[in-house]
């Protein structure tokens, strides 16, 4: 792609530019030449003329205001050129990009004049933004204009049309109701806790059907349908009026898909192996034939110059000191400034010399005792100076090696808690170091504690601090002299170094490589005696301690970095005013100068023969050599004066370009095609291509010296001459080891690269660099990048600098506050990818962010072919710091990585980056013949997957309810026989049990009489009254309790079918209403009949057709004139309604036999007699929960005590404190009583142990659910109440369906509930694959109790509909007595669903007819034997086959997706995930600050793709308590899709991923 160019002689490998070579004015012509072809043209511009403003006086001003506040690393026109030019290329591409919503109160940072407010047209005029920016896509302006205003304001509006509901709104809502009841009815349950946090479903419209003609229904919105959308009209309809439309979630996710589908670029690696199948097949993608490979013979090793031995040179650094300390005491050795440039300080040879032995003598005499001194020669002390204060420094390294003292240098811990502080705290603890030295201002600026005392620093050993300065020093006696001997292989200083991954090491510098270090110096930099040198960099360490030793009595000029930002130019100031003629600079501090110069006249550089660049092995330091010379050649710099250099903390000084004789030619420079050095191969790059680096060399290998460059990765094999690797070098001046780390050290230190037959090159070993570059002609070093900014994504190697450089030339450049911005890679899914955060500046808008953001996206895919990850932008002054101002690239990659950076805005790319996915799973045709696979009871080979529980007619048990076909029957018969005997007892919150006289009709225990007398009360109400039928429907609304079983029961008494309801609350009467509607008549309490006949009752549903209200509080005296008995006991006993977890509200027609076979089931099951006692805590409405509340007891005779779910919100004890007081030894609950035990008595069972709740006689605590089991939390609820007596093995769990209330019931005898462990990535395969605990990819599945008596289970294919063998997954069918008889729904579609009921198997029992749970499972045989002796059959329940989302061609359930996304940060609480036309949605709630929501987005993203191979396409992070969930604690995952689609969610964030 032509996408970054530089200028070159076509065809030549090295362009060499002399000073006459070519004019300023030739330079613009020929520029304007070459890349006019890639700018679109204006019309009446002269394609010549520059596209720079002209720099009048007043713009050279404002230019130096904004980007000297930067950090200009990187700075380089040519490359700003590239880099619109590559945008301009994507310019063509118009992909509408949907830009993030965000609520209001999270956009922080924003100029909020930017905003418009809600309700108004943005005003502000698009040119205006385009203009001056040619590069900028008019696409991108138009999409943010369009969607920054109702980003922000879509919450306001959305919530303001969704609180009022009654006037014209209301009428209005009621039509549209009329029209789709059958849609609001989805909504009917929800958990009530929730009501005032779920907004209603008015304005909710059906989920738009892609097939549907738009035109039929009045009520449908075309924008909501994605296939009237395409993608210019997508552009156009974001300026619709009023709220532009594109806030609409459908048509940005529409936008989404658009973009898409956009073809990728080939893949590398297209599929890693994944262990498990795709090893099966065997064909892993060959790397491409036609990729750059080297091609060059293989290098030789590269020898420097012999190191002379001058005659006069000292031999140890102390002894230099010595000599010119006593021969020249007065010769200045060091001067310092302070911030305002003026002269603060002058330290001669001699005081630098008799200060460091005095600090010599006190560090080994004055610390400690006589007997113990702290210090010993040979121990390490740490040197803690500020970097103002070389001087200070200066004498205290020099004091440690007259004492033979290792010094450590580091930064000052500015707090304790500052970035990297405690691994530099690990290293001085490694190093043993006790004493810290340090200057008297600096201890007295560290913090202290109220006593004064420094703390201890975070992972610091504890120190003494000692400060260094002479007046608070021991003078030594006269007689005492350091020991000065020769260098020897002592360590003489350790010097700090931070890895990639933040951990700091210490490399050891020996006294022999020291010296041998200055003198290799001296030689290539010719220095002599009393030269003078402006020093910039940091005295501590690297190129600034080498250069400023005291080896040649030079003398250095410090300038301190607080100077440097007030004034700029001062080191060029200092090189005039001293006539220096060394200076040591970074290419920053030469580009500082450019920008602050302006017209100097008094500047003359003439005097300087060396600016030694420190960081020229930098690839972007070219531009600022060039930019420099070309400014001040004027003011007397010689071209050949620029001396670029390497230097690695192991290797010290790798490469210095020598000070040239006067009017020699300068050296050359590399043009490399980016695209080979991705390969690690050296291709000149001949063809003006945009895609190119330009390297300037950093001379070549130093005195004494041998050089080679080896693989980066692997045995260190010597490259071949055209191929990029890891320089290393052999010389005595190097380091020698990371202190304390033998191994380390090795593979650093002591490396033998080998030639390709395999034998070492030389016997020495060399250092490894850290510098990865090339050996090019003439013996000149070319540096291309460090290997710890190495990044490899997909094969091909990228530099972190490079990228940093590409996304600072992105227009406007000022959006990085002080041009700071961090680029790493993070491991996910098998590859590296490249995440990129910058500080934006504090006046950015959202619509400049998004702007910039995407524009870098290009920028970088075009320069460098490869895709960014994420790319997050924090607030200024946000990222972590280190000592000296830069970017803390591990902390800030650590911060990432914990979701705790904090970002304002995040665009997350993986659709783009993420290539190597395993392969889709294509699905085999399942054609196979009966024949071939079935054999007597064998699958396949395997036993077919078939098990029952026992078999109810050979059950003998004195079972006197058997006589009776009628559960009224039973009933009237109890009342004859045992009348006193209590059936049920009602607890409330204040855990009083209150039995009052009979004839109060708010009774809180019943006995079999008086629900016997009430029910027939009830009869006589409804004869009189509701003139009913028989098998007419009567709506039962009641909250929990007994009013609800004496009503059921009322009705059987009266011959109507009895439907039970959960009372509306208030705020979502819409979506109760509908599902009564059917009946003939509502019965209820006095409080819920006034709350029917409310305003909003009727704003909802038309009063006129409603059936007629019956309260129930004062009920008739007389008796009915007889019971009903129903002729045939197959007619229709109750409808049982409830919402499934896909929103789908269904009632099932459960008749009289399937009614008494069901309680006849859980009593034999549960081994329930009039005896017992059962503590049920279960919403009494549908399923399970209803049975066990209203029936069984009439049934087997026992007590249930009756605790209704709603009263543990006011007291969570409240269920376990009745199973203790009443001595409970069954009792049954869902996973939302569980949770709330759990979340809220988790801190205190040791205080309810104290006050005597006592669970010790649990036998079994059954959860009721239709789900997989939960098993973190039965775990966590069994783990917790241990210690209050609870027995592991109690706890359960059940499972039924629709079509069958209860399949599977854990019982009071039988064995344990098992647990298995399968392989998820199997499951997604419909395989199932056993496997250890543990192990990766493995999924724990409960048991979900025992088969109930009477029930029959097969494992069928829901495809074929054939039976599957043991332990494959399929689809679970069950027959049984007690099978719903078929469904019953508000708006007449029974049909859809008949097989469900009624399904035969295609082969093998053909005559048996089952009915379908919908559930998939497997069944496993253990080795445990049930009551009856035989081996026991398990069923485990893995899903509901309409939740599972076929993705990929893969089967995933939400569950395990959910499980994931909840690990990755405790800020998230609930997570539901759905998809949307093939994307999968991942809804959060977050329990923390708004601020947190973005951290989430890209944790979120990784999890999902490392653990389940699926590519997120939108994060959605919303409040606590927005994700519906229905009674029985189960998500209704459809509902929240259809409220995220209509807008309804007041999202904080939503991200939509590219």
């Amino acid at each position: 792609k032509q996408t970054w160019f530089i200028f070159m002689k076509s065809k030549v490998e090295f362009l060499c530019l002399s000073a006459g070579d070519i004019t300023q004015k030739g330079y613009e012509k020929k520029r304007s030449k070459l890349i006019g072809a890639y700018f679109p043209q204006t019309p009446g511009t002269d394609p010549s003329m520059d596209r720079r403003t002209p720099v009048t006086p007043s713009s050279r001003y404002h230019r130096r205001r904004s980007s000297g506040s930067r950090d200009e690393r990187y700075r380089s026109d040519v490359h700003t050129e590239a880099v619109q030019a590559a945008l301009a290329k994507h310019k063509e591409r118009k992909m509408a990009v949907p830009m993030p919503s965000k609520r209001r109160s999270l956009v922080v940072q924003t100029s909020m004049d930017a905003y418009t407010p809600p309700g108004e047209e943005p005003t502000r005029k698009i040119p205006s933004v385009i203009e001056g920016s040619i590069s900028m896509e008019h696409w991108i302006s138009r999409a943010i204009h369009g969607t920054s205003s109702t980003t922000t304001t879509a919450s306001s509006s959305s919530s303001s049309t969704r609180s009022g509901g009654s006037g014209a709104a209301g009428g209005r809502l009621a039509d549209v109701l009329a029209q789709q009841v059958h849609i609001s009815t989805q909504h009917h349950l929800r958990h009530h806790h929730h009501h005032h946090r779920h907004k209603t479903g008015k304005n909710r419209r059906a989920t738009p059907d892609p097939t549907a003609d738009p035109t039929a229904d009045p009520t449908a919105d075309p924008i909501a349908d994605p296939s009237n959308i395409s993608c210019s009209t997508l552009t156009g309809c974001l300026f619709s009026a009023g709220v532009p439309v594109s806030s609409r979630v459908s048509a940005k996710i529409q936008q989404l898909v658009n973009t898409l589908k956009r073809p990728k670029r080939p893949p590398l690696r297209e599929f890693f192996v994944d262990d498990f199948e795709e090893l099966l097949d065997g064909n892993v993608q060959q790397p491409d034939p036609n990729l750059p490979k080297a091609e060059g013979a293989q290098m030789v090793a590269l020898r420097g110059e012999q190191l002379g031995v001058v005659t006069n040179w000292p031999p140890s650094l102390e002894a230099a000191l010595q000599r010119w300390g006593t021969i020249s005491p007065k010769a200045p050795c060091l001067s310092t400034m302070d911030t305002n440039g003026k002269p603060l300080y002058v330290l001669t040879y001699g005081k630098l010399w008799s200060r460091s032995v005095k600090v010599a003598f006190n560090l080994l005499y004055k610390l400690g005792t006589k007997q113990e001194p702290l210090v010993r020669p040979g121990d390490r002390v740490a040197l803690v100076f500020p970097n103002n204060d070389p001087a200070a420094f200066m004498t205290a390294f020099y004091g440690c090696l007259l004492a033979e003292v290792v010094p450590v240098p580091i930064e000052v811990p500015l707090s304790r808690k500052d970035a990297g502080s405690q691994q530099i705290g690990f290293l001085l603890g490694s190093c043993g170091v006790t004493v810290a030295l340090t200057s008297d201002v600096c201890h007295k600026g560290l913090p202290k504690s109220p006593t004064g005392e420094i703390p201890q620093f975070r992972g610091w050993p504890k120190v003494l601090w000692f400060v260094a300065e002479s007046k608070h020093l021991s003078k030594p006696p006269r007689d005492w002299f350091p020991h000065i001997k020769d260098a020897n292989q002592d360590t003489a200083y350790i010097e700090y170094k931070t890895c990639k991954d933040g951990s700091v090491l210490g490399v050891a510098v020996t006294r022999v490589s020291m010296l041998t270090h200055c003198q290799a110096l001296t030689q290539t930099c010719s220095y002599s005696e009393a030269e003078t040198v402006v020093n910039v960099l940091d005295f501590k360490k690297d190129v600034g301690l080498w250069h400023a030793s005291v080896m040649n009595m030079m003398h250095v000029i410090s300038i301190p970095y607080a100077l440097m930002k007030v004034n700029p130019l001062s080191w060029i100031q200092k090189v005039c005013q001293y006539k220096a003629k060394v200076a040591c600079v970074k290419s920053r501090d030469m580009h500082w100068a450019l920008v602050a110069h302006r017209d100097q006249r008094d500047i003359n550089l003439s005097s300087l023969r060396m600016l030694l660049l420190a960081d020229g092995s930098n690839p972007w330091s070219i531009s600022s050599c060039d930019a420099f010379l070309n400014v001040f050649q004027t003011k007397g710099l010689k071209p050949e004066v620029i001396c670029p250099c390497a230097s690695s903390p192991e290797a010290l000084t790798v490469a210095i370009r020598r000070p040239l004789e006067d009017g020699s030619s300068p050296p050359g420079r590399g043009v490399l095609s980016m695209q080979g050095l991705s390969h690690g191969v050296i291709r000149i790059d001949s063809e003006e291509k945009l895609s190119v680096l330009t390297l300037q060399d950093v001379g070549s290998v130093m005195p004494g010296a041998t050089m080679c460059a080896v693989k980066p990765e692997g045995v260190p094999q010597l490259c071949k001459t055209d191929e990029i690797g890891e320089l290393c070098v052999c010389t005595v001046a190097t380091g020698t080891s990371y202190y304390g780390l033998a191994g380390m050290t090795k593979n650093t230190f002591e490396v033998f690269p080998v030639s390709t037959s395999g034998s070492p090159i030389t016997e020495f070993p060399f250092t490894r660099t850290g510098l990865l570059g090339f050996i090019g002609p003439a013996g000149l070093i070319f540096v291309a990048g460090k290997m710890d900014g190495l990044m490899v994504v997909g094969g091909r190697r990228h530099n972190a600098d490079d990228i940093v450089a590409t996304a600072l030339a992105v227009e406007p450049m000022k959006f990085v506050y002080r041009g700071r911005i961090a680029v790493f890679s993070i491991t996910v899914l098998h590859d590296e990818r490249i995440v990129v955060v910058a500080e934006q500046r504090p006046d950015s808008t959202e619509e400049d962010s998004f702007q910039w953001m995407s524009r870098v996206l290009q920028a970088i895919d075009g320069i460098h072919q490869v895709g960014v990850y994420c790319l997050a932008l924090v607030p200024s002054n946000t990222l972590p710091k280190t000592p000296l101002g830069g970017i803390h690239l591990s902390e800030t990659k650590q911060l990432f990585l914990e979701g705790a950076l904090h970002p304002c805005n995040v665009l997350m790319c993986p659709h783009t980056c993420v290539t190597n996915l395993p392969k889709p799973r294509q699905k085999q045709p399942g054609n196979i013949g009966p024949a071939s696979v079935m054999v007597g009871n064998l699958v396949s080979g395997k036993r077919i997957a078939q098990a029952s529980g026992r078999d109810l007619g050979q059950i003998e048990d004195n079972d006197q309810a058997r006589k009776f076909l009628f559960l009224s029957e039973v009933l009237q018969w109890r009342a004859q026989t045992t009348p006193e005997h209590v059936l049920f007892t009602l607890l409330n919150s204040r855990v009083m049990l209150i039995s009052i006289s009979h004839n109060n009709s708010r009774i809180l225990s019943l006995t079999c009489m008086q629900l016997h007398k009430r029910a027939e009360k009830i009869a006589a109400l409804l004869a009189e009254r509701g003139h009913l039928q028989d098998g007419d429907h009567v709506a039962l609304v009641y909250p929990p309790g007994i009013d609800l079983i004496v009503a059921f029961y009322g009705c059987l008494y009266a011959g109507c079918v009895p439907i039970t309801v959960r009372p509306p609350h208030p705020q979502n009467i819409s979506t109760t209403l509908p599902t009564v509607s059917r009946s003939v008549c509502v019965m209820t309490t006095q409080l819920i009949c006034k709350l029917l006949r409310s305003k909003e009752a009727s704003a909802a549903v038309d009063v006129r057709t409603w059936p007629p209200v019956l309260d129930t509080d004062d009920l008739p005296k007389k008796k009915p004139p007889l019971l009903h008995k129903p002729s045939n006991p197959d007619t229709l006993a109750y409808l049982d309604f409830s919402v499934s977890t896909t929103g789908m509200l269904a009632g099932v027609q459960m008749s009289h036999t399937a009614t008494s076979a069901f309680c006849r089931s859980i009593k034999l099951q549960g081994e329930l007699y009039p005896s017992r006692e059962v503590a049920i805590c279960l919403d009494p409405y549908c399923g399970l929960g209803f049975v066990l509340w209203c029936l069984c007891s009439v049934y087997s005779g026992h007590r249930s005590i009756l605790i209704p779910p709603s009263e543990l919100e006011l007291n969570p004890s409240l269920w376990l404190w009745s199973i203790s007081q009443q001595k409970v030894r069954d009792t049954f609950c869902s996973y939302s009583v569980m949770e709330l035990c759990t979340k809220g008595l988790g801190l205190q069972t040791d205080a309810l142990k104290s006050r005597g709740l006592d669970l010790s006689r649990v036998r079994t605590c059954v959860v009721v659910a239709e789900e997989r089991p939960r098993i973190a939390l039965t775990q966590s609820f069994s783990k917790l109440f241990k210690d209050l007596g609870l027995h592991p093995r109690a706890v359960s769990t059940s499972f039924g369906c629709r079509v069958n209330l209860a399949v599977c019931l854990q019982g009071t005898s039988g064995p344990d509930p098992t647990t298995v462990f399968v392989d998820m990535r199997a499951l997604r395969h419909d395989r199932v694959r056993l496997v250890e605990r543990g192990s990766p990819h493995s999924l724990p599945l409960m048991e979900s109790g025992k088969i109930l008596p009477g029930v029959r289970i097969i494992i069928a294919n829901p495809e074929t509909k054939g039976p599957m063998g043991e332990s494959h997954l399929g689809e679970i069918w069950v027959h049984s007595g007690h099978n719903s008889s078929g469904y019953f729904t508000v708006y007449g579609d029974e049909t859809l669903q008949s097989d469900h009921f009624s399904s035969r198997l295609s082969f093998g029992d053909t005559q048996t007819i089952w009915a379908r749970t919908g559930y998939l499972g497997f069944l496993r045989r253990t080795e445990l034997t049930d009551a009856s002796g035989e081996r026991h059959d398990a069923l485990y329940v893995v899903g509901a086959l309409e939740e599972a989302m076929e993705l990929r061609g893969m089967r995933y359930h939400p569950i395990d997706i959910e499980t994931s996304v909840i690990r990755t940060h405790k800020s998230i609480t609930e997570c539901a995930v759905f998809t949307w036309t093939n994307l999968l949605v991942v809804v959060v709630e977050l329990d923390g600050s708004e601020q947190e929501a973005l951290d989430l987005v890209p944790l979120v993203t990784n999890v999902v793709l490392e653990e389940h191979y699926l590519i997120v396409g939108v994060v959605v992070v919303v409040d606590i308590g927005v994700i519906p969930i229905n009674s029985r604690g189960e998500k209704q995952r459809m509902h929240l899709r259809d409220g995220f689609l209509a807008d309804q969610l007041d999202p904080i964030y939503v991200a939509y991923n590219m």
